[in-house]
């Protein structure tokens, strides 16, 4: 009978793994466990298994999962091994051997391993002991302090091995394999300097000095986006060390004392490695050179740069005012940050649509790679989790995929890590807030950012310097183009006024022009003059201009399933404008709201782009928006004056 806990807490005998059931009891276990042969008094057990007050019957609770741990190790037949679960008055005591508990074999072996006295012999000691983890020590444990603490306590010990590991092998000068073992360690712990600076120096050891700087400056950079602060002495030490080596020629020195260990098999793998920290690496005998996070490389082999952009917008037209800004803004490199720009504007006006166009014809100016994403954040379901995109780009730049790092926060240190000194481009589509953003915007200078979202994201203005492109709906010339561009234009040209008034009746957003196009595609006799006359009808003019999933319907109510009750109330209450055209006090009075709370709910729905603000207390709403809100109203089943209640 074995017992886990450097990995997921389990229990395992010859005839396999031991049900265990829920968090909580594994909890109790892993508990038990951490204090091998020594009572753990209940209410300590009460404490860790509950982060806030626990319920009244926390007792209870306790007992009951000690009774049936206590069983379930009986049926795995724990008497045959010494094992005992006992009760002590108001504790527990699990009696075991204590070397069927993973974690102290693993210090045992720790401890017999003298990496700089005996380095042959430390080396599979180490490997032995770190072959014992499966994961992040204390998986399936509830998530309290004092979980946390020891599942902190316990992976900085197998840092601790990780380090004295590499150290062996540094000790018998095969400081390619150190790099390599350094690496995996350094790319999830991005932030610890003394790892950093191991991994720095068996870089430099190895002959690999712009690695082990390029090391350095990312780590510099990472500090003080991260905690604002400058590097500590172990890492600055590392780097004085290299410079003052470099400047005495201890750097050829090294180059030559690695070539025999880099010739074996596991020093070239651990070598192939370890470059993807960041640096250049040496042709092998093919030609190819190894390339980590899309760098293009010069052979068959290379691993060519992620291209996630969607294909090119269909029938794309006009927009070349707000191409230039992009332009402008995304190729400015002369402020030495990321430049960032938003794409902002109602549902239905093209911001994915521009924004893609703009990657595609900017895509070489990107070398690197372009990413993608769909952030879901006025979509039907939840918003994307920031750890499932940066999975996704981490993936995508190469990273293997045990290295891809659990938590948001890690991984997307990584990924700016990784990126930082890249020409790349990223594309975030569909954003709900600054929050979504920010933990997937790249650092590098090189980089670049376009959001798009329904709303201004004046949080990433404030705290990221973004750039904010208004997109606009279109005009009648623009609109008829853009009809012609679908239909025809000898079709739009045979009656020019009905193409007129259909962009009207679509208020110039182009997905309902593109929807009235594709109803006027499938009636081929129909003349525009006809589709126009039925969009006039008010009851079904949303419906007209849907086409199976898409359609201005859908799209707007994505943006207005995203307000609170009261600002969907006040939505509902601006339908009933007779024009359009409103100030704060006439929408205060269809609201039935108090001046303070209108102002807010409009500046609200102006950031939404659902009302515009075309000047100082003139607020205009379009018709579609009108209809739509109506139309919820009415399922809804709401009276003309309730809104405000």
């Amino acid at each position: 009978m074995e017992f886990s806990l450097l990995g997921p807490i389990a229990v395992t005998t010859g005839a396999g793994e031991l049900p265990l059931g829920p968090a909580k009891r594994r909890s109790v276990l892993a508990l038990l466990l951490l204090q091998p042969n020594t009572t753990v008094p209940l209410e300590q057990l009460i404490d860790s298994l509950w982060e806030d007050e626990p319920p009244e019957h926390a007792r209870t609770v306790v007992q009951g999962h000690v009774s049936r741990l206590r069983a379930t190790l009986a049926e795995g037949g724990a008497a045959a091994y010494g094992i005992e679960l006992t009760t002590h008055g108001s504790a527990y005591l699990l009696r075991l051997p204590e070397e069927l508990i993973d974690a102290h074999r693993f210090g045992e072996l720790v401890a017999l391993a003298r990496p700089e006295a005996a380095p042959a012999d430390a080396v599979p000691l180490l490997r032995e002991a770190l072959g014992l983890w499966r994961g992040p020590a204390l998986t399936g444990t509830v998530t309290s302090p004092p979980f946390a603490a020891a599942a902190h306590a316990l992976e900085e010990r197998r840092l601790t091995a990780v380090e004295a590991l590499a150290r062996a092998h540094g000790a018998l000068g095969e400081h390619e394999q150190a790099a390599a073992i350094l690496y995996s360690a350094a790319v999830s712990h991005p932030l610890r300097e003394g790892l950093i600076g191991a991994l720095m120096r068996a870089l430099f050891q190895a002959g690999r000095q712009s690695d082990a700087l390029e090391w350095f400056h990312r780590t510099r950079r990472l500090l003080n986006e991260e905690l604002g602060v400058d590097p500590g002495e172990r890492l600055s030490s590392a780097y004085e060390e290299i410079l003052r080596a470099e400047r005495e020629g201890a750097g050829g020195k090294a180059a030559e004392g690695r070539a025999a260990p880099a010739s074996r098999g596991t020093a070239a793998s651990g070598g192939t490695a370890a470059s993807r920290g960041g640096g250049q690496q040496p042709a092998d005998g093919a030609g190819r050179v190894p390339v980590q996070g899309g760098m293009a490389g010069t052979g068959p082999g290379a691993r060519a740069a992620p291209r996630l952009l969607p294909r090119p917008p269909a029938r794309f037209l006009g927009r070349d005012e707000q191409l230039a800004a992009l332009t402008h803004v995304l190729t400015d490199h002369t402020t030495g940050e990321s430049p960032l720009a938003v794409v902002a504007g109602p549902a239905g006006v093209g911001k994915t649509a521009c924004a893609v166009q703009w990657a595609h014809l900017h895509a070489a100016a990107f070398p690197d790679g372009q990413l993608f994403a769909d952030l879901r954040g006025f979509g039907e379901g939840d918003e994307a989790p920031a750890a499932e995109i940066l999975r996704d780009f981490l993936l995508a730049l190469g990273t293997p995929p045990e290295r891809v790092p659990g938590s948001a926060q890690a991984a997307s240190a990584l990924f700016r890590s990784l990126v930082a000194e890249r020409r790349l481009l990223v594309v975030l589509d569909n954003a709900r807030s600054s929050a979504q953003v920010r933990p997937l915007l790249p650092g590098g200078p090189r980089c670049a950012t376009v959001v798009t979202s329904r709303s201004r994201l004046d949080g990433l203005v404030a705290t990221d310097c973004a750039r904010p492109v208004g997109i606009h709906v279109l005009g009648h010339q623009e609109g008829a183009a853009l009809l012609g561009a679908m239909l025809g234009p000898e079709r739009v040209a045979e009656d020019p006024a009905a193409a007129r008034e259909l962009v009207d009746l679509c208020d110039g957003l182009p997905l309902a022009l593109r929807a009235a196009a594709a109803q006027l595609t499938a009636r081929p006799r129909w003349r525009l003059a006809r589709l126009a006359a039925a969009l006039r009808d008010e009851q079904r003019r949303l419906t007209l201009l849907s086409a199976e999933d898409t359609g201005i319907a859908a799209a707007l109510r994505m943006s207005v399933a995203r307000l609170s009750a009261d600002d969907a109330r006040l939505l509902s209450a601006l339908a009933k404008s007779a024009d359009g055209h409103l100030n704060a006090s006439v929408a205060a009075a269809l609201a039935g709201y108090d001046p303070e709370r209108t102002q807010d709910g409009l500046d609200r729905l102006a950031e939404m782009h659902l009302v515009d603000e075309e000047a100082t207390d003139v607020y205009t709403i379009s018709t579609l928006t009108q209809l739509f809100a109506r139309d919820e109203r009415d399922r809804r089943g709401e009276k003309g004056g309730d809104a405000g209640q």
